[in-house]
């Protein structure tokens, strides 16, 4: 990402001292067209997922599941109880009442049995025709900006110059833990510890993760990938994983989401529409207009 500075403030050893703050170029053309692919493709992957989930809304661990196997670790049903339908989530073993929002939904007088409620589904009806081809068409844009991404960022430097941390992050790790829990952020070109491990946590673990797990699902990939089922352990696991992905990459979105509104959201949009981003004054600034005060 190349980074230009914009500031229309007089400059040089005799110029006013100003706190001004500086515009930088600092998301490139690519990052902003990628980033922006990856949030529509997960946002229609996510809904249309969540309906093909719906086929069958109950999580394993293992190679099968049935009846006949104790091996559920996640279900979202409904049951008929003395004061009518309820629908109830079930996590290793422990039961909640989620009656209207996951197991028993819809409108009042018209609640029907399934697992995640129409609003939160692509299509909003029952249509698992639909759904798959929705998902699969998104998946595929997914993999494909992926994989053009990774090979550009690693050929233009972007990876190792604004995403790999160094051993000076690392260093700084607990005074940024600090700093966002005081909700106390600084503006500049790089990326600061935690946004770092953030970013390169969803791109290089956890996407991959969901691609992989994703094909070992697929009946059609076993003949390419067969030992792919036996390398996640079986793919009830690799489902159990996939699902557990999506939530994980929901809960980086809620975040990310906060960290946007709390930092300043007309300066975060603004870089990641335009590119452009105003930083913090320079340290000497700050020093110098400390001492004329």
């Amino acid at each position: 990402m190349e980074s230009v500075a914009r500031n229309q403030s007089a400059t040089g050893p005799d110029a006013p001292v100003s706190n001004e703050k500086t515009l930088i170029y600092r998301q490139s053309r690519w990052t902003r067209l990628t980033h922006w692919l990856w949030a529509i493709s997960l946002f229609f992957m996510l809904l249309s997922g969540l309906q093909i989930f719906n086929a069958r809304p109950q999580l394993y661990i293992g190679k099968q599941s049935g009846f006949e196997f104790n091996n559920t670790v996640f279900a979202i049903g409904a049951e008929n109880t003395a004061n009518g339908s309820r629908g109830y989530t079930e996590i290793l073993g422990h039961r909640f009442d989620t009656t209207g929002v996951l197991g028993w939904s819809g409108p009042a007088g018209q609640e029907t049995a399934r697992g995640f409620p129409s609003w939160a589904t692509i299509p909003s009806y029952y249509d698992l025709g639909t759904a798959r081809v929705v998902h699969f068409f998104f998946a595929w844009i997914l993999v494909t900006t992926l994989i053009v991404w990774l090979v550009a960022s690693l050929i233009n430097g972007h990876i190792r110059r604004d995403l790999a941390p160094r051993i000076d992050d690392l260093k700084r790790l607990p005074q940024d833990i600090i700093d966002h829990a005081k909700l106390k952020f600084h503006h500049t070109r790089e990326y600061n510890t935690l946004q770092k491990m953030a970013y390169g946590g969803v791109l290089f673990v956890l996407l991959p993760l969901m691609i992989i797990t994703g094909l070992a699902m697929s009946p059609s990939m076993n003949s390419v990938l067969p030992f792919l089922n036996d390398l996640l352990g079986g793919r009830q696991t690799a489902r159990t994983i996939h699902f557990s992905v999506m939530v994980l990459l929901v809960l980086f979105f809620v975040v990310h989401i906060l960290m946007i509104i709390a930092a300043g959201p007309i300066n975060e949009l603004r870089s990641i529409i335009t590119g452009w981003y105003r930083t913090d004054p320079p340290a000497h600034v700050d020093e110098a207009s400390k001492r004329s005060a």
